[in-house]
């Protein structure tokens, strides 16, 4: 009997009565552990070994599960936060909350989701209302047993839940260990040749011409591998990009401009008047940044007539307090709209002149009752069209066309009422799984009001749609959480299928 070097000296090192792990035996022959349990399972496959598998689990804490450890968990520094300032007897604003619990960037979601989620507290209305008082927290607890060693302690929920957090990671590794069957014993007693084999075809085998001598060893196609998780575009990513692609061959250009804006170009040129529920402080992320000067003099004065008295001899205006200070005050976007505003008053630096078509894909903010279908940042389908004569039909028509891109020609609207449009409608689409009607985007034709101030004198019709519903459409997805922000689905962007 002939056999290649690494498993004749494997064949030697091994016991009959004693099992030894690859790694031992991998360490004794000085040899590539890989190439010693390639071996092992080709001379299994011929009956010489015995090859036994082990599956070894470790838990230990993440660097952010430390963090935690010592901080805190942020749902407890947020409620803790909240008892302190009477959130027991009356609800408390948020804001005020995460800054008194030293919440920063993204601990801010998970304090707000994981409160919920114990029943630490309530989240309404940008307000947070405490809830149960627990006298011990059971994932705090389990974090620093398993930081002692004392992970045997945990129950599986507590420790599912941790590592769904990516508070705790679990190191499996695989121990292979081997024996000599009889037929081994046997075929060493009666003595075995080393074979020469060759393992890989190099340039000088075939040059020389010794690769028709050469015995190739073979390759074990059903030996185990390391499962390894190649990088990957997010799906969310992708679908955006599909969006732009889609839009782009609509004949549509792309905007951009800034995350963090004036209130002028985010609300007030919208037409929006400033003591609107949504531009109070439950609804925006207001910045402590000083006020934006920038801002064009002429077009501040147009868009305050406009909200004082109207536009055109039957406008009236708001009657209602107008402030440019308020007006310039910077925040998070809480819509794109934002970007509209600065392309269609030209001093975003297009020059514009009818037809034009513009779009954008790009994150807003806005504070938000968290939920499967809202999150407190998300992608929002921005995008308009200039043009004479313009009507609800080319709106819906526009609709019908983008959204038969992705497979989806069921759309269903229904009027609605904006400060901004008029005539303006809802977009919504029926869920693949659930056969719910969830709301996918809102529109209509600008407003003179609207239109007047940014010196735009023809048919504006405009929309704002969510990227992550239209993900939800598309993939039957029922809890937007499971794609995106800190508590996803990290197997299931791993393995969902392209739908393209």
């Amino acid at each position: 009997m002939k056999l290649p070097e690494t498993q004749l000296a494997l064949l030697e090192a091994a016991s009959a009565s004693d099992a030894r792990t690859v790694a031992q035996l991998a360490d004794e022959l000085d040899a590539d552990p890989a190439a010693v349990t390639r071996a092992a399972f080709e001379l299994a496959d011929a009956g010489l070994l015995t090859v036994e598998e082990r599956v070894d689990s470790e838990l230990s804490v993440t660097e952010e599960g430390e963090r935690y450890r010592d901080a805190g968990l942020p749902e407890l520094r947020l409620r803790a936060a909240a008892a302190a300032a009477g959130a027991d007897d009356e609800p408390v604003e948020m804001g005020r909350l995460v800054g008194e619990a030293d919440l920063d960037g993204q601990e801010v979601d998970i304090a707000l989701s994981n409160l919920a989620r114990k029943g630490y507290g309530e989240i309404e209305g940008g307000t947070v209302t405490l809830g149960e008082d627990p006298d011990e927290d059971p994932e705090a607890t389990a974090l620093d047993a398993i930081a002692a060693g004392e992970a045997d302690a945990v129950g599986d929920d507590t420790l599912d839940r941790l590592e769904t957090r990516g508070l705790v990671e679990r190191a499996e590794t695989t121990s292979r260990a081997v024996t000599l069957t009889d037929d081994g014993v046997t075929a060493l007693m009666e003595g075995i040749e080393r074979a020469e084999t060759v393992g890989a075809v190099t340039p000088e085998l075939l040059t020389s011409g010794e690769f028709e001598s050469a015995e190739f060893t073979e390759y074990n196609v059903e030996a185990d591998a390391e499962t390894v998780h190649g990088g990957k575009e997010h799906i969310l990513r992708r679908t955006a990009n599909r969006v732009k692609d889609v839009l782009v061959g609509m004949g549509f250009r792309e905007m951009e401009g800034p995350h963090a804006d004036a209130d002028f170009w985010i609300n007030d040129c919208l037409f929006m008047p400033q003591d609107h529920p949504a531009r109070t402080h439950w609804d925006r992320f207001a910045l402590d940044v000083p006020p934006m000067e920038a801002l064009p003099e002429e077009l501040v004065g147009r868009v305050e007539d406009a909200h004082r008295n109207g536009v055109g001899s039957d406008g009236d205006g708001y009657h209602s307090p107008w402030d440019e200070e308020f007006a310039r005050a910077v925040a998070l976007r809480g819509h794109t709209t934002s970007l509209s505003m600065r392309y269609l008053s030209g001093h975003a630096g297009a020059e514009l002149e009818p037809p034009e078509r513009y779009f954008s894909v790009e994150k807003v903010y806005r504070n938000d009752t968290l939920d499967p279908t809202h999150l407190l940042e998300f992608f929002q389908i921005e995008g308009w069209v200039m043009a004479e004569e313009l009507s609800v039909r080319d709106l819906m028509g526009t609709f019908t066309e983008f959204y038969e891109q992705f497979g989806i020609t069921d759309i269903e609207f229904k009027p609605h009422y904006n400060p901004y449009t008029e005539p303006s409608f809802e977009l919504f689409g029926r869920h693949p799984e659930t056969d719910e009607l969830i709301e996918i985007g809102n529109s209509g034709l600008f407003r003179e009001e609207v239109l007047s101030p940014l010196g735009v004198d023809c048919d504006v019709m405009a929309w704002g749609l969510a990227l992550e519903r239209l993900l939800m459409l598309m993939y039957g997805f029922e809890d937007i959480r499971d794609v995106h922000g800190t508590l996803c689905d990290l197997e299931l962007l791993r393995n969902v299928e392209v739908v393209y």
